[in-house]
C-alpha cells in the first residue's frame, strides 16, 4: 500500500484493513495491522508520553498524517480496540525502558510496531516504564 496524502483515501484504507484484519487468523490480521501502520510517513518526533492527555483519537491522528513511533504504535492500538474481536482485547501501548514504544497482544505473546514486515513471538527482552490499555483509550473515547 502506498500510503495516502488524502485524509479521505486513508481513512477508507483504515476502515478496510480493520474488515479484512476482522476474519483473519490472530497472527496473520496482526502481521497485517502492523505493516499497514509501517507504510505511514514516519517523522522523528509528535507524539509524547508526557502529552498522553492531548494525543489525537483515531480520526484525528489519520487526519494529522504525523507518525513517530508512539503515534504509529497508538494507531495500531486504536486500530487492534476497534476490532470486533476478543481475542485480540487486550492490546497494550508500552513505552519501555529502552525508549521503544512497542504494542503487546494476547497477554504479551506478540509484540507489534517493532518492525515493518515481523510480528514478534515474545522473545523480546525489556522492561514496561508506561502503559496504554485498551480500556483506557475505550474509556476516553467511547470506543
Amino acid at each position: 500500500m502506498i500510503w495516502s496524502t488524502n485524509f479521505s483515501d486513508r481513512l477508507s484504507g483504515w476502515n478496510s484493513l480493520r474488515q479484512k484484519a476482522e476474519s483473519l487468523p490472530i497472527e496473520q490480521a496482526l502481521g497485517l495491522i502492523n505493516q499497514w501502520w509501517f507504510t505511514s510517513p514516519w517523522r522523528a518526533y509528535h507524539l509524547h508520553w508526557d502529552d498522553q492527555a492531548e494525543w489525537p483519537d483515531p480520526w484525528e491522528l489519520l487526519s494529522d498524517n504525523l507518525y513517530c513511533d508512539v503515534a504509529r504504535g497508538l494507531g495500531i492500538v486504536y486500530t487492534i480496540t476497534l476490532l470486533n474481536r476478543e481475542d485480540l482485547d487486550d492490546a497494550v501501548l508500552v513505552l519501555t525502558n529502552e525508549a521503544y514504544n512497542l504494542v503487546q497482544v494476547c497477554k504479551s505473546k506478540y509484540i507489534l510496531n517493532w518492525e515493518p514486515e515481523t510480528i514478534v513471538n515474545n522473545n523480546l527482552d525489556y522492561r514496561p516504564n508506561r502503559m496504554l490499555t485498551q480500556g483506557q483509550l475505550r474509556s476516553k473515547y467511547n470506543l
